[in-house]
């Protein structure tokens, strides 16, 4: 199959919806090096580890864009994989309607993770056209560490950071997780069923930062921005 073919099976389409129901107009960014609309792509582990949570991650994923219908100044792709070597990503999405086609298509496939090959599409990408920010949310790690963080560290060479979340608690998932946010110069943080609210900010500032840059990240007041200035700024 095709890397940016997407499957026709849809599952939790009404959960999954919701995503776009809020979608918001975000600022343009502002950094005096980039004059261009914000890229951010958005990459989740869709194997099937994942799916018990799936339909929570799907209504948190929803907060990253409020209160609007359009997506303004953010472009967002959409990647995800699962199964057998399935690796998926969609067109760069700049409205909602769109995107709620391409997350309608999305289920949980049993299958090992790729985080290898998401960073290798966002080096490909970056190089096509920069983007500004990878967000990856994912439970599990089944690849090798120094590959994933050599990568990471390309992407960091290349100012594009990595917003690693990840749902539970591995001690060995994190250990590579942080150190590919550290390499990439981004930023890491974990959720679970008890922390969905603070993901939900966490996904707006990171949103918030890839379409307005540091400057409108700063003049963002909850504590997920707070967070993620920390540790952008260490």
């Amino acid at each position: 199959m095709a890397d940016d073919k997407l499957p026709d099976k849809a599952a939790s389409r009404q959960v999954l919806s919701a995503f776009l129901d809020s979608a918001s107009q975000l600022p343009q960014r502002v950094d005096s090096d980039s004059r261009q609309t914000g890229r951010l792509i958005f990459a989740l582990d869709a194997t099937a580890s994942r799916q018990p949570s799936w339909d929570q991650a799907c209504q948190l994923q929803s907060e990253m864009f409020t209160a609007t219908d359009s997506l303004g100044g953010l472009q967002l792709q959409l990647c995800y994989y699962q199964g057998f070597h399935e690796f998926h990503y969609s067109p760069w999405l700049s409205e909602s309607r769109s995107l709620r086609r391409t997350m309608n298509a999305v289920q949980c496939l049993g299958g090992y993770t790729q985080l290898g090959r998401v960073l290798e599409h966002s080096l490909k990408q970056h190089k096509q056209q920069a983007i500004q920010a990878v967000i990856i949310i994912a439970d599990a790690m089944e690849e090798s560490v120094d590959v994933l963080c050599d990568k990471a560290g390309q992407l960091g060479l290349l100012g594009v950071p990595l917003f690693m979340f990840q749902e539970g608690n591995d001690p060995a998932v994190q250990r590579c997780f942080q150190q590919m946010a550290t390499l990439s110069k981004g930023a890491y943080a974990t959720f679970d069923a008890h922390s969905a609210q603070q993901l939900a900010h966490m996904l707006a500032a990171v949103a918030t930062y890839a379409s307005g840059g540091f400057t409108a990240l700063q003049q963002l007041q909850s504590s997920a921005a707070r967070q993620l200035l920390t540790q952008l700024k260490s």
